[in-house]
């Protein structure tokens, strides 16, 4: 948080306001007003140095100079936190000749997961799918269902969270599309229907 950065570096250093504004990312008047108690004055200051933003070379550089201008340190811990952008997932092709095991494995044993998710997780296509599905796949006679963990494709935590993700999609689904069936025909009453009753046996 800039702020709470800003607020450290007021209460503990001798730096200007336009050094710590310019670390900060903030306007020098902004900083002047957390100096003057009239901003941030609920946050709690953070360590620049403790929390990796900064070396104490850089810091005892800039109150030694005014004109010097922090440089801000990488931060390990914050590029561990960005989001990895995902990839499409290869398979060696070593491994390749044995997808068509792992789909025929997941088409037996979980039917409730999709072809889209097992095309994902297993890089490969739908079309290879629907072959293996239909066993028009050119190696279909020797196509058999071979748990994917063991054969490398993907690792068993995985496979557990895309088993149960797709299991409670399946049971949200149903249970939706049992809420949207109309119910059944129920018997109603003679009154109701304006029905004479039948007379039991033995009356006329």
């Amino acid at each position: 948080m800039p702020k709470a950065t800003a607020v450290w570096l007021v209460d503990n250093t001798s730096m200007t306001f336009d050094q710590i504004a310019d670390f900060c990312g903030l306007h020098p008047l902004e900083v002047k007003g957390i100096a003057d108690g009239e901003v941030a004055r609920d946050i709690r200051g953070a360590d620049p140095i403790s929390n990796g933003q900064l070396s104490r070379e850089e810091l005892d550089a800039a109150q030694a100079d005014p004109k010097y201008r922090m440089k801000a340190q990488k931060s390990h811990h914050a590029e561990l936190l960005k989001p990895q952008k995902k990839v499409a997932r290869y398979t060696p092709v070593s491994r390749r000749q044995d997808r068509p095991d792992a789909i025929a494995w997941f088409l037996r044993n979980h039917p409730e997961i999709t072809d889209s998710q097992i095309s994902k997780v297993l890089g490969t296509t739908k079309a290879t799918i629907d072959q293996v599905r239909n066993r028009t796949h050119w190696n279909a006679a020797n196509v058999k269902p071979v748990d994917p963990v063991s054969l490398g494709l993907l690792g068993q935590l995985e496979l557990d969270a895309l088993v149960k993700a797709a299991a409670e999609k399946r049971s949200r689904d149903d249970a939706r599309k049992a809420a949207a069936q109309p119910a059944g025909p129920s018997l109603r009453d003679a009154a109701e229907t304006g029905a004479e009753p039948e007379p039991a046996q033995g009356e006329k």
